[in-house]
């Protein structure tokens, strides 16, 4: 079984999902795995592919394909596919991964699975586990195509290190800009430390912090942990936060190891976008607030009093730690 996984980079700079996704491809792979890499980066970084599992990379730097484009990506990732004779496609189902995959499984004519969360089942066919309905159940798929498509979600997968090397190899799909049908004017990034979709551990807050004059709790806390920042809907809607960090069911989907809702009484939506998190802490002066029955611990009180003393906790920990 032949590998190919598409490495999304940022600014020449790979994802954590990356390394998720080729350490998944290494668990299952028969053969050999092979990364398909779009846009500049350096080939020191490239060749670091290996120690995840990585044999081959092949690096499609034209000039044409330095900023995002779905079209074209999705042809080259089919261009690669085709070169290695790859018999599953992983691409992690981040915002550009949900722009590519299927595309790339209609043009290879393959079967595809997003939101995968489970090594595949080998054993009799091909049946993967996906997340469905916003995190609240799982669907066992079996794809019988020969060539199969999986988007896996990430911060589903560890990443697993192995002293192995790959090589790297320059390649071009044949394409030129004017094969997009569509063109990007412009991409804007969310700027912060550390994004949403990549954060293993997220502090969030909702309308219970009273005005985003008090958000410096959260985002102490916040620091303290090493954490990314959220919030829910209506922080949002009234500005006191960015919509870049509004998770819920018309937000963000999220998956960290930790979510600590701070404020947040827990409606259905919001709970679609945070569900999967390995570990959910709600503080919320409301004993019913819904959320409770969501966490999987929860603390009752005035989060103004409770925020400042697990901070105070956090440093004394960290500091213990140093």
């Amino acid at each position: 079984m032949n590998i190919l996984v598409f490495a999304e980079n940022q600014e020449g700079n790979f994802k954590k999902s990356v390394f998720e996704a080729i350490s998944f491809a290494s668990q299952i792979s028969e053969g050999k795995v092979m990364v398909a890499s779009i846009g500049k980066v350096d080939e020191a970084k490239l060749a670091e592919l290996g120690k995840y599992g990585a044999n081959k990379v092949y690096h499609y730097q034209q000039e044409y394909l330095n900023q995002f484009n779905g079209e074209l990506y999705s042809k080259v990732i089919a261009h690669a596919a085709k070169s290695c004779n790859a018999d599953v496609i992983v691409i992690s189902n981040t915002y550009s991964g949900k722009m590519v995959a299927p595309r790339v499984a209609a043009q290879l004519n393959a079967g595809i699975a997003s939101g995968v969360i489970s090594l595949p089942d080998t054993q009799a066919g091909f049946k993967v586990r996906r997340s469905v309905f916003s995190g609240k159940a799982f669907a066992d798929v079996a794809i019988n195509t020969s060539v199969k498509v999986l988007a896996i979600t990430p911060n589903s997968f560890t990443i697993n290190e192995i002293d192995n090397t790959c090589s790297v190899e320059a390649a071009d799909a044949g394409l030129n800009a004017t094969d997009a049908k569509t063109k990007s004017i412009e991409i804007a990034r969310a700027s912060g430390k550390i994004p949403l979709t990549e954060a293993e551990l997220v502090v969030s807050a909702g309308r219970g912090m009273k005005g985003p004059e008090n958000w410096n709790l959260v985002e102490e806390l916040a620091d303290i942990l090493g954490a990314a920042t959220a919030c829910s809907k209506p922080v949002s809607d009234m500005h006191w936060r960015p919509h870049s960090e509004h998770v819920g069911q018309t937000g963000i989907t999220i998956k960290p190891n930790l979510y600590i809702a701070i404020g947040i009484s827990g409606a259905i939506q919001h709970l679609a976008g945070v569900s999967s998190s390995k570990v959910i802490v709600a503080i919320n002066k409301d004993p019913e607030a819904p959320f409770f029955k969501a966490a999987d611990y929860g603390i009752i009180g005035d989060a103004f009093e409770i925020l400042p003393k697990i901070t105070e906790a956090a440093k004394a920990f960290k500091s213990q730690q140093a």
